[in-house]
């Protein structure tokens, strides 16, 4: 039987946890260059806060296929885990614009793809019958 740790079972903990630890990593490589830029330090918390929620959302889904194991669960794991990858990428886009390119791909475009793929595993999951 699968052992689980007291913060896991406590969802404002681990939600309390998981954002201030995206905050705490990225806010010295990321905020902090742009903390005097009016808008764009805005748009970066907006990404910022997208992390963060679909780190929480991705953990809670692992939890969740850990203990129930369906296909559905699988995909909806698979789209909030491939959603934190769009918003990483929607984030370095947002603070250092035409800057990081997959070849003729920026990052704001690979973003855009992923987040494409994300909305096909939802559908995915929710079409599916289990």
């Amino acid at each position: 039987m699968l052992k689980t740790n007291p913060l896991l079972e406590n969802r404002s903990k681990l939600f309390t946890l998981t954002i201030f630890a995206v905050i705490g990593i990225l806010a010295i490589p990321v905020i902090l260059p742009h903390i005097f830029h009016k808008f764009q330090v805005f748009h970066i918390l907006l990404h910022l806060s997208g992390i963060g929620l679909a780190a929480f959302l991705s953990i809670v889904s692992v939890i969740a296929y850990a203990r129930v194991r369906t296909r559905r669960l699988l995909f909806t794991m698979l789209a909030f885990s491939i959603f934190v990858a769009s918003e990483t990428l929607s984030l370095v886009d947002a603070a250092w614009q035409y800057t990081y390119y997959l070849g003729v791909f920026s990052a704001g475009e690979i973003g855009h793809f992923l987040s494409l793929c994300t909305l096909g595993m939802f559908a995915i999951s929710v079409f599916r019958r289990d």
